[in-house]
């Protein structure tokens, strides 16, 4: 419990300490803000004997007032809006005139001039200001005034302003006062003295316009009459010239023509000569060529035909006298054979040649040809079997036939080729 009541005495002592610095720090701390000036009196300034040295000025960051012995006070330096009325304000040449102007001013912050402002007019409010430069700026706007005349006021606005701020601005920097902006709203006067002077230079002007409008009008005419002669004569300038140009052309094509009519007939005439040429030797190439084949087609077959004709003579005759060796040799053999065999050699060779003269007799019977037979039959179905059995009938006439032509009876031969010793030594 003790240690509770004890945490909570610190807690309200350190609260209470907390509080009291805060307190402090509010009311001996001062922070100096971008749009105003802390002004820290007090105590003199050391090395300073002025009467600005009892006090510094602080444009910026923090400042601690030691207690009971400094003072700060803030003044404002943003800008004042000055509304400016003046009437009956003599001009040069006596012409009262009224104006109406709209001025900037402000607290100066220039540490040459921030004295001034400080002397007078620290701990007044913005009116008191506001006041002091409007009318310090009315009686320089009169004294201005007096030195130009109506006209100049009217016309030139901007000098008749860099003048007034340049007489002014003297009087404001003693005052501490910086003078931002001042434009001229309007200028009158209650005698219409600047209304007639600008109806009088409006006919002026009128009347200037319209004399300047006839020497422009008299400028214009002029201007086209010699613009019109000058295009006339630049027109018939260049017609010469296409004219020129033209025939220019024309000669040149005609020359140009002329050369490529040349230069076509000499083309022609070479390429006429070139195709000659190319003819010439095309046909002594295709005789060349009608050489080569008839050598190839006529000369070279008929040299290899000659060489096959001798080679093939040759072996002709070689087969001719082997053949006819060979022929005697076996007509020798027969003659021996022939004579061993006797009286059966006849039939011996018969039997030899049996195959072919067979051969003959069977090709001879298959060479009869029937386009169309027609059988009558009797019903007793002998037709058919008659005229199948035609075809050995036919084989056995041609071997009568044979045998009445030659004397060699082959179904004789045949019928006794079995009882004949020859046939069986054979």
């Amino acid at each position: 419990m003790e240690l509770v009541l004890g945490a909570a005495c610190l807690g309200l002592g350190a609260a209470f300490v907390l509080l009291l610095l805060l307190i402090i720090a509010k009311r001996f701390l001062f922070i100096c803000t971008p749009n105003e000036v802390l002004i820290v009196s007090g105590r003199r300034q050391k090395g300073k004997t002025t009467a600005a040295s009892g006090f510094q000025p602080i444009y910026f960051g923090r400042v601690w007032r030691k207690p009971f012995l400094e003072k700060v006070d803030r003044m404002d330096l943003r800008t004042i809006p000055i509304d400016i009325h003046v009437t009956n304000a003599y001009s040069k040449g006596g012409i009262p005139l009224n104006l109406h102007a709209v001025a900037n001013a402000k607290v100066t912050s220039n540490p040459k001039y921030i004295a001034n402002a400080v002397e007078r007019f620290l701990g007044r409010d913005r009116a008191e200001i506001r006041s002091v430069a409007k009318e310090t700026l009315e009686g320089h706007l009169r004294g201005v005034l007096a030195r130009l005349s109506p006209e100049e006021v009217n016309e030139d606005r901007l000098k008749f302003a860099e003048e007034l701020i340049d007489e002014a601005e003297t009087d404001f920097l003693k005052l501490g006062i910086q003078l931002d902006t001042l434009k001229i709203q309007n200028v009158s006067d209650d005698t219409n003295y600047l209304d007639r002077i600008g109806r009088a230079r409006i006919a002026n002007v009128l009347k200037e316009a319209e004399i300047a409008e006839s020497n422009a009008k008299a400028d214009v005419e002029q201007a086209e009459a010699s613009a019109k002669q000058q295009s006339d004569v630049a027109d018939q300038n260049a017609e010469t010239v296409i004219i020129k140009h033209k025939n220019e052309f024309l000669r040149l094509k005609a020359e140009q023509d002329a050369l490529a009519k040349q230069e076509e007939g000499r083309t022609v005439q070479i390429i006429v000569q070139a195709r000659a040429e190319a003819e010439i030797k095309l046909q002594e190439i295709r005789q060349k060529l009608e050489k080569t084949r008839l050598v190839a087609d006529v000369v070279l077959p008929a040299q290899v035909r000659k060489e096959a004709q001798k080679l093939q003579a040759i072996g002709s005759a070689a087969a001719i006298v082997e053949n006819g060796k060979a022929m005697a040799q076996a007509l020798e053999l027969m003659t021996e054979i022939w004579l061993k065999a006797g009286e059966d050699a006849k039939d011996i060779f018969l039997i030899q040649q049996l195959e072919h003269v067979l051969e003959t007799v069977v090709e001879k019977v298959n060479a009869v040809t029937l386009d169309e037979v027609v059988l009558l039959d009797d019903s007793d179905g002998k037709a058919l079997p008659s005229h199948v059995a035609s075809f050995p009938a036919m084989v056995n006439e041609v071997l009568q036939e044979l045998k009445v032509s030659t004397g060699i009876d082959i179904p004789g031969i045949l019928a006794g080729a079995s009882d004949t010793p020859a046939l069986q030594e054979g």
